[in-house]
């Protein structure tokens, strides 16, 4: 079983509002389709606070980084109506990530797309989850938006695939909308797959990287997330370093 204790921490905490540190691996509350877990955010961020906490956004199981959750129903209420505002003029949520992906951008199929920053735009088709949402229309396409900006470059002499050498990029991605594993399937079909992702990425970048680095996970975490305070209304940013694996990788790569 999977000791997430060294990589969870609470980051910010007040009256109403909680925000941790998730780390990857970890679901943020029980789920029929993990039934062999025994941890989760929410009890783990319970227990170290020890009072009852109340979930309002969620991060992938194998995303890490800020998570926040209300204290009362009534703050999450408050929570959630930020986090499902649509409203491009009227966001009062940001949040940023950071992903390490193969290849080097260059103009390509999404807008503006150059060395330093495009945007992704690809509608993104709506899975159902069938035992939660049974009535809700399969297949329908959402708009999606994705920014992004590359960070750094480098390249590692080391064959993958049918290539002597693999382009790695590290990126900012800063999601307009909210759309299930948006920033993953954006980047995936910006040829920029996340290294570490089983459904959306490149299976021979994610073996070498098991067997170059000694680890395997998804390299996307969530490092920012600026919001508007329920109660207080002042602005309110909230943010974490990589987690430690992460980091290790990052560390090792001789950046450009």
């Amino acid at each position: 079983m999977t000791d997430f204790s060294d990589s969870f921490s609470i980051l910010y905490q007040d009256d109403h509002i909680v925000a941790i540190h998730k780390p990857a691996g970890l679901l943020v509350h029980r789920s029929w389709m993990a039934s062999q877990d025994s941890q989760f955010a929410v009890q783990m961020t319970r227990d170290a606070i020890g009072q009852k906490v109340f979930p309002v956004h969620r991060l992938d199981k194998p995303t890490s980084g800020v998570l926040i959750f209300a204290l009362s129903s009534e703050v999450a209420r408050l929570l959630q109506e930020q986090f499902q505002n649509t409203d491009p003029n009227n966001k009062r949520i940001e949040k940023e990530y950071l992903a390490l992906v193969r290849g080097w951008p260059k103009q390509g199929i999404c807008r503006g797309k150059n060395q330093e920053q495009w945007v992704c735009e690809n509608p993104l088709k709506y899975h159902v989850d069938k035992f939660s949402e049974p009535d809700t229309e399969e297949g329908k396409m959402q708009d999606a938006e994705t920014h992004f900006q590359c960070l750094k470059t480098a390249t590692i002499d080391q064959p993958v695939g049918r290539y002597d050498s693999a382009r790695y990029s590290l990126v900012k991605a800063i999601p307009k909308t909210g759309r299930k594993h948006q920033i993953r399937r954006h980047l995936n079909h910006c040829n920029h797959p996340i290294v570490g992702d089983v459904n959306h990425g490149d299976r021979n970048h994610n073996h070498f990287f098991t067997e170059f680095f000694g680890q395997t996970r998804l390299y996307l975490a969530a490092t920012r997330l600026l919001l508007t305070h329920p109660i207080s209304q002042e602005p309110l940013v909230i943010e974490t370093p990589l987690e430690a694996s992460f980091q290790k990788v990052v560390d090792q790569i001789d950046w450009e």
